[in-house]
C-alpha cells in the first residue's frame, strides 16, 4: 500500500462499495457524521447495504438520506428515536434491526479491528440481550417474523472478588468504514473532534478498508504523535472536504440567560 492514502474526491473514494456491503459508519447523533461520503454513496447508488453505527442520521440528515431511499436492509445500532422513518420501516418489515448496547457496540467494533473475536461483559446480562427474544424483523401487517437468539453466558470471579455472569459478545468487521476528521495527514492520521471521539475510532477500525473524510489535509510530521487519536495503520482512503461542511444537530434548545440574552445548546 502507498503511503500517500490520499484521493481526489469523495465520489471516487466511495466508488468500489458494491450492493450488499456492510459499514461501519461514525458519528454520535450527527457529531462526526462522514457527510461528504454519504452524499457520495447515495450518488453512487450503492443498495442492500448493512450499517452498523450508533443511530441512523435523523429524518433529513445522515444516514437518514440512504434510508429515505430504501438503501439499507439492515441497521446495527444503539439508539433510532430521531429518525421516524427508521421506526416505520422498521415496524413494517422493509428494515432489519439489530439493537445494542451503546458500549457494546463501540467495543464490538473496536475488538473487530483489533483482531479480537468476541468478548464477555456484564452489559445485557439477565435481559432480552442476553437471553434473545428482541424483534429484529417484522412483516408487512405488524407480525414479528424474526427474533434476537440467545447468547452464551458464563460466570467468571470479578476484581471484588465474586463471581458474576457475563454474556459472549461477538465482533463486528465490515466490508467498509466511512469516518469523519478534524485533521489527518496523508498517511491516514487522523485527528477527531470532541464528540467524534466517541465512535469514529472504533468504527474506523472495523472496517476491512476505512475511508476518511477531513476537514483539513496536512503533511506527514505535522501532527505531533501525542495528538493522533487514530494511526494511519487503520486508514486506507483520505479525502480533503474543507471546513465550510454543514454541522447541524438534531435539537436545538435556547433559554435566557440571567442578563437576558439567549444562551443555547444542542445535542
Amino acid at each position: 500500500m502507498t503511503m500517500d492514502k490520499t484521493v481526489a474526491s469523495a465520489a471516487e473514494a466511495v466508488a468500489d462499495i458494491p450492493d450488499g456491503a456492510s459499514l461501519a459508519v461514525a458519528g454520535f447523533g450527527l457529531s462526526g457524521n462522514p457527510i461528504e461520503l454519504i452524499k457520495a454513496l447515495l450518488a453512487q447508488g450503492a443498495k442492500g447495504l448493512s450499517i452498523v453505527s450508533n443511530n441512523c442520521g435523523v429524518d433529513d440528515w445522515g444516514l437518514g438520506w440512504l434510508l429515505s431511499e430504501h438503501r439499507i436492509a439492515k441497521m446495527t445500532s444503539s439508539y433510532v428515536g430521531e429518525n421516524r422513518e427508521f421506526a416505520r420501516q422498521y415496524l413494517e418489515g422493509e428494515l432489519e434491526l439489530e439493537l445494542v448496547p451503546q458500549g457494546t457496540l463501540a467495543e464490538k467494533m473496536r475488538a473487530g479491528g483489533a483482531g479480537i473475536a468476541g468478548f464477555f461483559t456484564r452489559s445485557g446480562v439477565g435481559t432480552p440481550v442476553a437471553e434473545g427474544g428482541i424483534p429484529t424483523k417484522y412483516d408487512a401487517e405488524g407480525n414479528v417474523v424474526e427474533t434476537s437468539g440467545a447468547k452464551e453466558v458464563r460466570r467468571f470471579t470479578t476484581h471484588s472478588g465474586e463471581e458474576e455472569e457475563f454474556v459472549l459478545e461477538e465482533s463486528i468487521v465490515t466490508d467498509f468504514a466511512l469516518v469523519h476528521a478534524l485533521r489527518g495527514d496523508r498517511h491516514g492520521n487522523l485527528v477527531f473532534n470532541k464528540a467524534a471521539r466517541q465512535f469514529s475510532p472504533p468504527a474506523a477500525m472495523s472496517g476491512r478498508i476505512c475511508v476518511a473524510q477531513v476537514e483539513e489535509l496536512v503533511e506527514p510530521g505535522e501532527i505531533d504523535p501525542d495528538e493522533v487519536h487514530l494511526p494511519g495503520v487503520y486508514v486506507h482512503r483520505i479525502v480533503e472536504v474543507g471546513t465550510d461542511i454543514e454541522k447541524p444537530v438534531e435539537k436545538r434548545t435556547v433559554r435566557a440567560a440571567e442578563d437576558g440574552s439567549q444562551t443555547g445548546g444542542a445535542r
